[in-house]
């Protein structure tokens, strides 16, 4: 039996059990990058009014993004113990910079021409950042969006390490058995389609709000 007819079989026999895995797996991945995006959206417009901040809130999440993911985990664990919580909290951590750091690009790049129109039109410094300064850079706060989920996706394949379940799960038992290159593909290739669908769709719903991309048709 070759690795196809192994990869069929084993999703013929597994799979409802593949499908619970890629719910967790998922929900594991949008919980963090949500929880991110409340506190780094913030964060990144905090900066962006407050400039003298930016250089070192970015460079604290940097030096975030250098700790291996593994790291991160068994860290995280000494306070949270095992399970979900700390998969959900390492993907919260990791997916802060960028979104952190798109939110301000994406402020900073908001034309002063369009800003002193709407000062011009009696809007407050809240008016503004609603209806101009957000609407005008969620494109780039959306890019940071995705590019944190992708990222998420990857790190909650480790889960599995500290007992939090997902697809991780099915990759490692595919790397514990003799012959198991079947199982890792069950696994793995879930993972890849997940971050490509969910890419995807978040650039369908970043095209829906971006005002801009409206105005050019």
């Amino acid at each position: 039996m070759n690795v196809l007819q192994q990869l069929i079989y084993y999703y013929g026999e597994n799979g409802s059990y593949v499908f619970s895995q890629f719910l967790r797996h998922f929900l594991i991945s949008i919980y963090g990058v949500l929880f991110a995006s409340l506190i780094a959206i913030p964060i990144g417009i905090l900066i962006y009014r407050k400039r003298i901040l930016a250089e070192w809130i970015i460079r604290l999440a940097n030096i975030i993004q250098t700790i291996p993911a593994l790291a991160m985990l068994s860290i995280l664990m000494i306070g949270l113990g095992l399970g979900v919580n700390v998969v959900i909290a390492t993907v919260f951590l990791y997916s802060l910079l960028p979104i952190i750091k798109n939110t301000y690009t994406g402020m900073t790049q908001v034309d002063n021409n369009i800003l002193d129109v709407g000062k011009g039109m009696g809007m407050t410094t809240l008016q503004r950042l609603y209806m101009v300064e957000l609407p005008l850079s969620i494109s780039v706060i959306m890019a940071g969006v995705r590019n944190a989920l992708v990222v998420a996706i990857g790190i909650t394949a480790i889960g599995s390490f500290v007992g939090a379940g997902g697809l991780g799960d099915i990759i490692v038992r595919g790397t514990n058995a003799t012959d198991g290159t079947a199982i890792i593909l069950a696994g793995a290739l879930p993972t890849a389609l997940m971050a490509i669908i969910s890419d995807w769709l978040l650039g369908i719903i970043e095209r829906k709000i971006d005002p801009t991309s409206k105005a050019t048709k």
